[in-house]
C-alpha cells in the first residue's frame, strides 16, 4: 500500500499546549537519584514510561503490598456485581485477628457481621491481616481459591514476574513480585477501580474501637500531593512503599522494595518523586475526537474526511522539550469511499529529535458516503489526468 506522509511541527500540531510553555528554556536532566532499597522504580500513569528503575524485574518479597491485588480482585468482583460493597460478611475462624499475632490486624473478631465497605478499609488503611482473609473468603468461599484469582489477574495484567500464595503477604515459599509489576498493578488499581482508590488516601480507620493511622507517612507530607497507595514489611522482605501523587494533571508512581527502615522507605519514595515532577512533564499533543488533518478521499460525497483520534494520548517528555515535539501521519494515498465513522484509516507517529516517543491509530471523525455515479467518474478522470504528470 503506497502512503503519504504529511507532516506537521509542534508548532502547528501541538499549538494550544506550546502557547503557555514557549518560553520555557528546556531542562537538562541530571542521573537520577542513587537509593539504597534493593529495587525501585517510578513511572508515569499515563503513559507507563519508566523514568527511574534500579532492579526494576528482580523478583523481591512483596511483603503487605500483596494487599494492592487482594483489594484490585476484590474491586473487580465489586465492579461485575458478583458482591457488594454493602455485603455483611460473617468473620470466619480463619480471618480471627489472634490468627495473626504481632502483626497488622482491624481486629475482627469470629461470628461477628462486619461490612465490606469495613474491611475494605481495614485493609488497605490499617493493613489487616484479618480483613485479607475475611475478604478472600467471601468473594471465593476460601483462601486458595482467591489465590488463583489473584494469579490470574496478575496474568491478565501482564504481571509476569509475579505470584501470590496467600491474600495478605506474610512471608510464603513461592510470593514475589517485582517493583515494575507493582507499579503495572498501582496504574490498573487507579485506572479500572475510580471509586475505590480515594480510600487509599484515608489516613486513619476506627473500627472495634481502635483507631490505627494509614501507616503510609507521605499521606501526611505537605510538600507534595501523595494519595496513595501502601505499605509494607515483613521481616523477610523489609521494608517497601509504594506511592502514587499528583502534580497538575500530571501523576507519578513510585515502588521501593526492601528497604532497611519506615523512614528510609518514605525518604526514598519521595525522592523518587520529587525528581520525577522536576524534571519531566506529561503532555497530551491531541484529545480524543480532535481534528488532526483532512486527507483526500476518492469517490465520495465529499472530497476529506475529518481525522484524529479515537483515545486521548498522552507523553512523556524532559521539561521544555514539548517545542520539540513533531508528528508524522500517514494514510493511503488512493483513500477511497465509503469510509465508516471511527474505522481506522492511518498513524500519527510522535518524536523528538528524530526519536518516535509514541504512536497511535488514527480513525475517522465522520462518515464518508460513496458519491453519484458524476461525482465518481469526475474523480475517475481526476486522477487519470493526475498520473501523468
Amino acid at each position: 500500500m503506497r502512503k503519504m506522509a504529511i507532516r506537521f511541527f509542534s508548532s502547528v500540531l501541538v499549538s494550544s499546549l506550546i502557547a503557555p510553555l514557549a518560553l520555557a528554556a528546556p531542562t537538562i536532566v541530571p542521573d537520577p537519584p542513587v537509593l539504597g532499597a534493593k529495587g525501585y522504580i517510578l513511572i508515569d500513569y499515563n503513559t507507563g514510561q519508566v523514568l527511574v528503575e534500579k532492579n526494576a524485574h528482580q523478583k523481591l518479597n512483596p511483603a503487605s503490598l500483596t494487599k494492592l491485588m487482594t483489594a484490585y480482585v476484590a474491586g473487580q468482583e465489586i465492579r461485575s456485581g458478583n458482591i457488594s460493597i454493602d455485603d455483611q460478611v460473617v468473620i470466619s475462624e480463619n480471618a480471627w485477628a489472634k490468627k495473626f499475632p504481632d502483626s497488622s490486624k482491624m481486629f475482627i473478631e469470629v461470628g461477628t457481621s462486619v461490612s465490606m465497605s469495613d474491611l475494605y478499609r481495614g485493609l488497605i488503611v490499617q493493613s489487616g491481616n484479618d480483613a485479607s482473609v475475611a475478604i478472600a473468603e467471601h468473594v471465593a468461599g476460601s483462601q486458595d481459591s482467591f489465590v488463583a484469582l489473584m494469579n490470574s489477574c496478575a496474568q491478565r495484567l501482564g504481571l509476569e514476574n509475579t505470584a501470590f500464595t496467600n491474600p495478605h503477604g506474610l512471608d510464603s515459599d513461592g510470593l514475589y513480585s517485582t517493583p515494575y509489576d507493582i507499579a503495572k498493578l498501582g496504574q490498573a488499581i487507579i485506572r479500572d477501580l475510580p471509586d475505590i482508590y480515594p480510600l487509599y488516601s484515608e489516613r486513619s480507620f476506627k473500627y472495634n474501637g481502635i483507631t490505627q493511622y494509614n501507616r503510609n507517612g507521605l499521606l501526611r507530607d505537605r510538600s507534595m500531593n501523595v494519595d496513595g497507595m501502601k505499605t509494607g514489611f515483613t521481616s523477610g522482605a523489609g521494608y517497601s512503599l509504594a506511592s502514587s501523587a499528583t502534580n497538575g494533571d500530571m501523576r507519578l508512581i513510585s515502588v521501593v522494595m526492601g528497604s532497611n527502615s519506615t523512614k528510609s522507605r518514605e525518604s526514598e519514595s519521595k525522592q523518587l518523586l520529587s525528581y520525577g515532577f522536576r524534571f519531566f512533564d506529561t503532555v497530551s499533543p491531541n484529545e480524543a475526537n480532535e481534528e488532526i488533518a483532512t486527507p483526500r478521499v476518492w469517490m465520495g460525497k465529499e472530497d476529506q474526511v475529518s481525522v484524529g483520534l479515537a483515545e486521548d494520548i498522552f507523553i512523556t517528555l524532559p521539561k521544555g522539550q514539548i517545542r520539540n515535539l513533531s508528528a508524522n501521519i500517514e494514510v493511503p494515498a488512493e483513500l477511497t469511499a465509503p469510509i465508516a465513522q471511527n474505522e481506522v484509516i492511518g498513524t500519527v507517529v510522535y518524536s523528538l529529535d528524530g526519536k518516535t516517543v509514541a504512536e497511535a491509530e488514527l480513525v475517522a471523525l465522520e462518515d464518508v458516503e460513496e458519491g453519484s455515479l458524476f461525482k465518481k467518474a469526475l474523480d475517475w478522470f481526476k486522477r487519470l489526468i493526475a498520473s501523468f504528470f
